[in-house]
Protein backbone atom coordinates (compact mmCIF):
# COMPACT_ATOMS: atom_id res chain seq x y z
CA UNK A 1 0.00 0.00 0.00
CA UNK A 2 2.82 2.51 1.19
CA UNK A 3 4.96 1.70 -1.71
CA UNK A 4 1.59 1.90 -4.34
CA UNK A 5 1.07 5.79 -2.67
CA UNK A 6 4.52 6.45 -3.30
CA UNK A 7 4.05 5.86 -7.22
CA UNK A 8 0.78 7.76 -7.07
CA UNK A 9 2.55 11.00 -5.34
CA UNK A 10 5.62 10.58 -7.39
CA UNK A 11 2.89 10.52 -10.32
CA UNK A 12 1.49 13.69 -9.50
CA UNK A 13 4.39 15.51 -8.23
CA UNK A 14 3.24 15.69 -4.96
CA UNK A 15 5.85 15.19 -1.79
CA UNK A 16 6.39 11.40 -1.58
CA UNK A 17 5.76 10.30 1.91
CA UNK A 18 4.26 6.76 1.79
CA UNK A 19 1.00 8.34 3.65
CA UNK A 20 -2.56 9.20 2.88
CA UNK A 21 -1.45 13.01 4.01
CA UNK A 22 -3.92 16.06 3.52
CA UNK A 23 -1.93 17.18 -0.13
CA UNK A 24 -2.79 13.53 -1.37
CA UNK A 25 -6.17 13.13 0.02
CA UNK A 26 -7.26 16.56 -1.72
CA UNK A 27 -6.06 15.39 -5.11
CA UNK A 28 -7.46 11.57 -4.61
CA UNK A 29 -11.17 13.74 -4.24
CA UNK A 30 -11.11 15.65 -7.50
CA UNK A 31 -12.93 14.29 -10.34
CA UNK A 32 -11.20 11.97 -12.07
CA UNK A 33 -11.24 9.38 -14.81
CA UNK A 34 -11.50 5.85 -13.32
CA UNK A 35 -8.69 4.02 -14.90
CA UNK A 36 -5.47 3.13 -13.24
CA UNK A 37 -3.29 6.37 -12.39
CA UNK A 38 -0.25 4.43 -11.68
CA UNK A 39 1.05 2.47 -14.51
CA UNK A 40 3.59 2.88 -17.63
CA UNK A 41 3.97 6.47 -19.36
CA UNK A 42 1.43 7.00 -21.97
CA UNK A 43 0.92 3.69 -23.31
CA UNK A 44 -0.93 0.76 -21.53
CA UNK A 45 1.95 -2.05 -20.46
CA UNK A 46 2.73 -4.14 -23.59
CA UNK A 47 1.55 -0.96 -26.10
CA UNK A 48 -2.04 -2.78 -26.70
CA UNK A 49 -3.67 -0.56 -30.30
CA UNK A 50 -6.06 -1.89 -32.50
CA UNK A 51 -4.77 -4.01 -35.54
CA UNK A 52 -7.08 -2.47 -37.74
CA UNK A 53 -7.24 1.40 -38.63
CA UNK A 54 -10.68 1.46 -39.37
CA UNK A 55 -12.66 1.11 -35.65
CA UNK A 56 -15.97 0.71 -34.47
CA UNK A 57 -18.34 2.51 -32.03
CA UNK A 58 -22.01 1.96 -31.09
CA UNK A 59 -23.70 3.84 -27.94
CA UNK A 60 -25.80 1.61 -26.30
CA UNK A 61 -27.86 4.09 -24.31
CA UNK A 62 -28.37 7.59 -23.37
CA UNK A 63 -28.10 10.27 -20.73
CA UNK A 64 -31.03 12.23 -20.24
CA UNK A 65 -29.00 14.94 -19.53
CA UNK A 66 -28.78 16.21 -22.83
CA UNK A 67 -30.73 15.24 -26.16
CA UNK A 68 -29.45 12.70 -28.09
CA UNK A 69 -28.10 14.55 -31.16
CA UNK A 70 -26.16 16.04 -28.32
CA UNK A 71 -24.74 12.96 -27.15
CA UNK A 72 -24.09 12.07 -30.32
CA UNK A 73 -22.63 15.10 -31.62
CA UNK A 74 -20.25 15.00 -28.56
CA UNK A 75 -18.58 11.24 -29.10
CA UNK A 76 -18.51 11.64 -32.69
CA UNK A 77 -16.41 15.05 -32.51
CA UNK A 78 -14.60 12.81 -29.26
CA UNK A 79 -13.54 10.69 -32.11
CA UNK A 80 -12.90 12.95 -34.55
CA UNK A 81 -9.71 14.51 -32.05
CA UNK A 82 -8.19 11.64 -32.49
CA UNK A 83 -8.70 10.90 -35.89
CA UNK A 84 -7.43 14.26 -36.87
CA UNK A 85 -3.79 13.39 -35.91
CA UNK A 86 -4.01 9.68 -36.73
CA UNK A 87 -4.74 7.16 -40.04
CA UNK A 88 -7.50 5.78 -37.85
CA UNK A 89 -11.34 5.89 -38.88
CA UNK A 90 -14.30 5.50 -36.98
CA UNK A 91 -17.29 3.79 -37.74
CA UNK A 92 -20.60 4.18 -35.83
CA UNK A 93 -23.03 0.95 -35.83
CA UNK A 94 -26.64 0.13 -34.82
CA UNK A 95 -26.80 -2.53 -33.52
CA UNK A 96 -24.63 -5.62 -32.57
CA UNK A 97 -20.92 -5.83 -31.13
CA UNK A 98 -18.61 -2.99 -32.19
CA UNK A 99 -14.97 -2.41 -31.30
CA UNK A 100 -16.19 0.47 -28.75
CA UNK A 101 -19.31 -0.12 -26.73
CA UNK A 102 -20.07 3.20 -25.06
CA UNK A 103 -22.64 3.48 -22.15
CA UNK A 104 -24.11 4.98 -18.89
CA UNK A 105 -24.59 3.39 -16.18
CA UNK A 106 -24.50 3.36 -12.21
CA UNK A 107 -22.77 2.12 -9.62
CA UNK A 108 -21.91 -1.84 -10.70
CA UNK A 109 -22.64 -1.65 -14.32
CA UNK A 110 -21.79 -5.38 -15.29
CA UNK A 111 -17.76 -5.22 -15.29
CA UNK A 112 -17.36 -5.58 -12.18
CA UNK A 113 -15.82 -1.78 -12.00
CA UNK A 114 -18.47 -0.17 -10.37
CA UNK A 115 -18.74 3.84 -10.07
CA UNK A 116 -18.61 5.63 -7.07
CA UNK A 117 -21.90 7.68 -7.01
CA UNK A 118 -21.54 11.84 -7.66
CA UNK A 119 -18.23 13.45 -8.63
CA UNK A 120 -14.93 11.39 -7.68
CA UNK A 121 -15.35 9.08 -11.15
CA UNK A 122 -16.49 10.24 -13.96
CA UNK A 123 -16.06 7.94 -16.62
CA UNK A 124 -13.55 4.81 -17.64
CA UNK A 125 -12.56 3.04 -20.46
CA UNK A 126 -10.58 0.04 -21.26
CA UNK A 127 -7.54 -1.03 -23.48
CA UNK A 128 -7.95 -2.42 -27.01
CA UNK A 129 -8.57 -5.96 -27.05
CA UNK A 130 -11.56 -8.46 -27.76
CA UNK A 131 -14.72 -8.17 -25.65
CA UNK A 132 -14.56 -5.74 -22.87
CA UNK A 133 -11.23 -4.04 -24.57
CA UNK A 134 -12.06 -0.94 -25.94
CA UNK A 135 -15.37 -0.33 -23.92
CA UNK A 136 -16.53 2.93 -22.85
CA UNK A 137 -18.37 3.65 -19.78
CA UNK A 138 -19.87 7.35 -18.44
CA UNK A 139 -21.29 7.46 -14.91
CA UNK A 140 -25.12 8.17 -15.01
CA UNK A 141 -24.83 9.62 -11.39
CA UNK A 142 -22.90 12.68 -13.19
CA UNK A 143 -24.71 15.32 -14.51
CA UNK A 144 -23.62 16.01 -17.97
CA UNK A 145 -23.34 18.76 -20.02
CA UNK A 146 -22.36 20.52 -23.59
CA UNK A 147 -20.33 23.65 -21.63
CA UNK A 148 -18.55 24.09 -18.95
CA UNK A 149 -22.12 24.35 -16.02
CA UNK A 150 -21.54 20.37 -15.45
CA UNK A 151 -18.69 17.99 -16.68
CA UNK A 152 -18.40 18.54 -20.45
CA UNK A 153 -19.17 15.10 -22.51
CA UNK A 154 -17.31 16.08 -25.22
CA UNK A 155 -13.81 16.70 -22.84
CA UNK A 156 -14.38 13.66 -21.04
CA UNK A 157 -15.40 11.17 -24.04
CA UNK A 158 -11.75 12.28 -26.02
CA UNK A 159 -10.07 11.51 -22.86
CA UNK A 160 -11.68 7.44 -22.37
CA UNK A 161 -11.55 7.11 -25.94
CA UNK A 162 -8.03 7.97 -25.57
CA UNK A 163 -7.47 4.93 -23.51
CA UNK A 164 -9.91 2.63 -25.58
CA UNK A 165 -6.76 3.60 -28.59
CA UNK A 166 -4.55 2.19 -25.76
CA UNK A 167 -3.25 5.57 -24.14
CA UNK A 168 -2.23 5.49 -20.53
CA UNK A 169 -2.65 8.40 -18.31
CA UNK A 170 -0.05 11.32 -18.51
CA UNK A 171 1.93 13.02 -15.72
CA UNK A 172 1.62 16.10 -17.43
CA UNK A 173 -1.21 18.57 -15.90
CA UNK A 174 -1.42 20.08 -19.81
CA UNK A 175 -2.22 16.93 -21.26
CA UNK A 176 -6.03 15.77 -21.96
CA UNK A 177 -4.66 12.28 -21.44
CA UNK A 178 -3.68 13.73 -17.85
CA UNK A 179 -6.36 11.92 -14.94
CA UNK A 180 -7.78 14.59 -13.03
CA UNK A 181 -11.09 16.17 -15.03
CA UNK A 182 -10.61 20.11 -15.61
CA UNK A 183 -12.79 22.21 -18.42
CA UNK A 184 -11.04 23.81 -21.33
CA UNK A 185 -11.91 25.48 -24.69
CA UNK A 186 -10.26 25.06 -28.05
CA UNK A 187 -8.64 22.11 -29.09
CA UNK A 188 -8.33 19.63 -26.10
CA UNK A 189 -4.60 17.66 -27.17
CA UNK A 190 -1.43 18.74 -26.26
CA UNK A 191 1.81 18.04 -27.83
CA UNK A 192 2.12 15.10 -25.13
CA UNK A 193 -1.04 13.24 -26.40
CA UNK A 194 -0.38 14.14 -30.37
CA UNK A 195 3.33 12.44 -29.61
CA UNK A 196 1.54 9.49 -27.72
CA UNK A 197 -1.30 8.76 -29.83
CA UNK A 198 1.28 8.52 -32.90
CA UNK A 199 3.94 6.50 -31.37
CA UNK A 200 1.16 3.78 -31.76
CA UNK A 201 -0.57 4.57 -34.97
CA UNK A 202 1.31 6.87 -36.94
CA UNK A 203 0.78 10.33 -38.14
CA UNK A 204 -2.72 11.14 -40.54
CA UNK A 205 -1.71 10.49 -44.19
CA UNK A 206 -3.77 12.73 -45.55
CA UNK A 207 -2.77 16.25 -46.69
CA UNK A 208 -5.56 17.76 -47.08
CA UNK A 209 -6.66 16.48 -43.65
CA UNK A 210 -7.35 19.69 -40.78
CA UNK A 211 -4.03 21.22 -39.88
CA UNK A 212 -4.46 20.86 -35.57
CA UNK A 213 -2.21 22.97 -33.15
CA UNK A 214 -1.69 21.32 -30.16
CA UNK A 215 -1.61 23.11 -26.64
CA UNK A 216 2.11 23.00 -25.54
CA UNK A 217 3.46 20.71 -22.73
CA UNK A 218 3.35 22.44 -19.46
CA UNK A 219 6.07 24.60 -18.31
CA UNK A 220 9.01 22.57 -17.01
CA UNK A 221 9.73 24.57 -13.50
CA UNK A 222 13.44 23.50 -13.72
CA UNK A 223 14.06 24.78 -17.56
CA UNK A 224 17.21 27.31 -16.83
CA UNK A 225 15.17 29.58 -19.57
CA UNK A 226 11.78 29.43 -17.36
CA UNK A 227 10.34 33.14 -17.07
CA UNK A 228 6.96 34.13 -14.98
CA UNK A 229 4.25 35.50 -16.32
CA UNK A 230 3.00 37.35 -12.65
CA UNK A 231 3.58 36.12 -8.94
CA UNK A 232 1.42 37.15 -5.87
CA UNK A 233 0.71 35.78 -2.52
CA UNK A 234 -2.68 34.00 -1.49
CA UNK A 235 -2.91 33.20 2.08
CA UNK A 236 0.28 32.19 2.86
CA UNK A 237 0.73 30.71 -0.35
CA UNK A 238 2.77 31.93 -3.25
CA UNK A 239 1.17 31.41 -6.78
CA UNK A 240 3.21 31.72 -9.25
CA UNK A 241 1.77 32.10 -13.40
CA UNK A 242 3.07 30.71 -16.36
CA UNK A 243 1.24 30.36 -19.13
CA UNK A 244 -2.08 28.60 -18.72
CA UNK A 245 -0.71 26.98 -15.35
CA UNK A 246 -0.10 27.90 -12.32
CA UNK A 247 2.78 26.87 -9.15
CA UNK A 248 1.57 26.73 -5.87
CA UNK A 249 4.38 27.36 -3.11
CA UNK A 250 3.13 26.13 0.70
CA UNK A 251 5.16 26.21 3.34
CA UNK A 252 4.94 22.58 4.07
CA UNK A 253 5.39 21.10 0.40
CA UNK A 254 8.80 20.70 -0.27
CA UNK A 255 7.80 20.55 -3.81
CA UNK A 256 5.32 23.55 -6.26
CA UNK A 257 2.61 22.21 -7.13
CA UNK A 258 1.65 22.68 -10.59
CA UNK A 259 -2.48 23.11 -12.39
CA UNK A 260 -4.43 24.61 -14.55
CA UNK A 261 -5.60 27.93 -13.75
CA UNK A 262 -9.11 27.15 -15.53
CA UNK A 263 -9.14 23.81 -13.45
CA UNK A 264 -9.46 26.35 -10.10
CA UNK A 265 -10.50 29.18 -11.69
CA UNK A 266 -12.51 28.72 -14.82
CA UNK A 267 -13.49 32.29 -15.17
CA UNK A 268 -10.08 33.76 -15.63
CA UNK A 269 -8.45 33.61 -18.72
CA UNK A 270 -5.70 31.73 -19.74
CA UNK A 271 -2.86 34.23 -19.76
CA UNK A 272 -2.30 36.19 -16.41
CA UNK A 273 0.19 39.49 -16.67
CA UNK A 274 0.28 40.79 -13.21
CA UNK A 275 -1.29 39.57 -9.95
CA UNK A 276 -1.17 41.17 -6.60
CA UNK A 277 -2.55 40.28 -2.96
CA UNK A 278 -4.17 42.64 -0.84
CA UNK A 279 -4.35 41.00 2.80
CA UNK A 280 -5.99 43.80 4.35
CA UNK A 281 -9.38 43.00 2.37
CA UNK A 282 -7.86 39.39 1.93
CA UNK A 283 -8.61 40.01 -2.05
CA UNK A 284 -6.17 39.37 -4.77
CA UNK A 285 -6.21 41.16 -8.02
CA UNK A 286 -5.44 39.45 -11.71
CA UNK A 287 -4.96 41.41 -14.79
CA UNK A 288 -5.19 40.82 -17.99
CA UNK A 289 -4.80 42.67 -21.13
CA UNK A 290 -6.69 45.83 -20.55
CA UNK A 291 -9.00 44.37 -17.50
CA UNK A 292 -8.83 43.35 -14.17
CA UNK A 293 -10.33 40.25 -11.90
CA UNK A 294 -10.90 40.07 -7.71
CA UNK A 295 -10.59 36.91 -5.89
CA UNK A 296 -11.52 36.28 -2.27
CA UNK A 297 -9.33 33.17 -1.53
CA UNK A 298 -10.37 30.84 -4.34
CA UNK A 299 -13.83 32.94 -4.85
CA UNK A 300 -14.13 35.59 -7.90
CA UNK A 301 -15.58 38.65 -6.49
CA UNK A 302 -19.08 40.02 -7.58
CA UNK A 303 -18.66 42.93 -10.18
CA UNK A 304 -15.38 42.17 -11.37
CA UNK A 305 -13.78 42.17 -14.31
CA UNK A 306 -13.31 45.85 -14.69
CA UNK A 307 -10.54 47.99 -16.54
CA UNK A 308 -7.48 48.44 -15.27
CA UNK A 309 -8.02 52.63 -15.93
CA UNK A 310 -10.72 52.59 -13.40
CA UNK A 311 -7.34 52.57 -11.17
CA UNK A 312 -6.67 55.56 -12.62
CA UNK A 313 -4.01 54.57 -15.49
CA UNK A 314 -3.69 56.24 -18.45
CA UNK A 315 -6.22 55.19 -21.12
CA UNK A 316 -2.43 54.38 -23.62
CA UNK A 317 -1.33 51.47 -21.20
CA UNK A 318 -2.68 48.42 -22.70
CA UNK A 319 -1.60 46.16 -19.94
CA UNK A 320 0.22 45.78 -16.51
CA UNK A 321 3.09 43.45 -16.87
CA UNK A 322 3.82 43.27 -13.35
CA UNK A 323 1.88 44.46 -10.08
CA UNK A 324 3.21 44.26 -6.25
CA UNK A 325 1.76 45.61 -2.87
CA UNK A 326 4.16 47.17 -0.06
CA UNK A 327 2.39 46.27 2.83
CA UNK A 328 4.98 49.28 4.81
CA UNK A 329 4.26 51.82 2.72
CA UNK A 330 -0.05 50.71 1.99
CA UNK A 331 0.81 51.24 -2.03
CA UNK A 332 0.52 48.85 -4.57
CA UNK A 333 3.14 49.12 -7.83
CA UNK A 334 1.78 48.78 -10.90
CA UNK A 335 4.73 47.83 -13.99
CA UNK A 336 3.85 48.80 -17.62
CA UNK A 337 6.62 48.65 -19.89
CA UNK A 338 9.53 50.57 -18.71
CA UNK A 339 7.61 52.71 -16.24
CA UNK A 340 5.87 52.09 -12.85
CA UNK A 341 2.63 54.08 -11.11
CA UNK A 342 1.80 53.77 -7.08
CA UNK A 343 -1.56 53.23 -6.35
CA UNK A 344 -2.93 54.35 -2.59
CA UNK A 345 -4.96 51.61 -1.90
CA UNK A 346 -6.72 53.21 1.03
CA UNK A 347 -7.37 56.08 -0.93
CA UNK A 348 -7.76 54.31 -3.99
CA UNK A 349 -6.39 56.62 -6.39
CA UNK A 350 -3.46 57.01 -8.31
CA UNK A 351 -0.61 58.84 -6.55
CA UNK A 352 0.70 62.37 -8.55
CA UNK A 353 4.12 62.36 -9.39
CA UNK A 354 3.62 59.13 -11.84
CA UNK A 355 4.92 57.61 -14.08
CA UNK A 356 8.06 57.10 -12.89
CA UNK A 357 11.25 55.64 -14.55
CA UNK A 358 11.85 51.86 -13.66
CA UNK A 359 15.69 52.64 -14.26
CA UNK A 360 15.89 55.66 -12.62
CA UNK A 361 14.22 54.42 -9.42
CA UNK A 362 15.28 50.95 -8.88
CA UNK A 363 19.24 51.29 -10.01
CA UNK A 364 20.46 47.93 -11.00
CA UNK A 365 17.18 46.55 -11.71
CA UNK A 366 16.18 45.10 -15.75
CA UNK A 367 13.95 47.70 -18.07
CA UNK A 368 11.35 46.34 -17.56
CA UNK A 369 9.53 43.69 -14.99
CA UNK A 370 7.86 40.70 -15.70
CA UNK A 371 6.51 39.97 -12.54
CA UNK A 372 7.25 41.05 -9.00
CA UNK A 373 6.87 39.86 -5.13
CA UNK A 374 7.27 41.81 -1.87
CA UNK A 375 8.86 39.42 0.68
CA UNK A 376 10.27 40.40 4.14
CA UNK A 377 11.82 43.64 3.26
CA UNK A 378 12.57 43.08 -0.47
CA UNK A 379 11.20 43.09 -3.75
CA UNK A 380 11.86 40.22 -6.06
CA UNK A 381 11.63 41.35 -9.52
CA UNK A 382 11.83 38.81 -12.54
CA UNK A 383 12.58 39.52 -16.40
CA UNK A 384 13.22 36.77 -17.98
CA UNK A 385 15.21 34.06 -16.73
CA UNK A 386 16.52 36.38 -14.15
CA UNK A 387 15.61 37.34 -10.68
CA UNK A 388 16.64 40.43 -9.01
CA UNK A 389 16.34 40.47 -5.19
CA UNK A 390 16.09 44.63 -4.47
CA UNK A 391 15.94 46.25 -0.97
CA UNK A 392 13.50 48.65 -0.55
CA UNK A 393 15.28 50.38 2.07
CA UNK A 394 18.41 50.08 0.71
CA UNK A 395 17.27 50.95 -2.67
CA UNK A 396 20.16 48.47 -4.32
CA UNK A 397 19.72 45.03 -6.04
CA UNK A 398 21.50 42.92 -3.53
CA UNK A 399 21.84 39.63 -5.16
CA UNK A 400 20.99 38.65 -8.71
CA UNK A 401 19.62 34.63 -9.70
CA UNK A 402 18.01 32.45 -11.70
CA UNK A 403 14.04 32.70 -11.66
CA UNK A 404 13.52 29.40 -11.41
CA UNK A 405 15.43 29.09 -7.90
CA UNK A 406 12.22 30.72 -7.11
CA UNK A 407 10.75 27.44 -8.14
CA UNK A 408 13.71 24.99 -5.68
CA UNK A 409 15.61 24.27 -9.04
Amino acid sequence: MQAKIREMQSFFNLQVTGSLDANTLELMSMARCGVPDVGEYNHFPRHLKWQNTNVTFRIVNYTPDLKKADVDRAIRNAFNIWADVTPLTFKKLHEGKADIMIAFGTKEHGDFNPFDGPDGLLAHAYPPGRDIGGDTHFDEDEHWSKDSDAYNLFLVATHEFGHALGLSHSSDPGALMYPVYSYSEGYPLSEDDVTGIQALYGQCPNPNHRKVKPKPDAPNKCDPMLSFDAVTELRGETIIFKDRFYWRLHPQFAEPEQTLIKSTWPSLPNKVDAAYEYPEKDMVFIFSGIRMWALNGYSLVEGYPKYIHQLGLPKAVRRVDAAVYIPDTGKTLLFSEEQFWSYDEKTNTMDSGFPRSIEMDFPGMAEEVDAALYKYGYLHFFHEHTQFEYSYSARKVIQIVRTNSFLNC
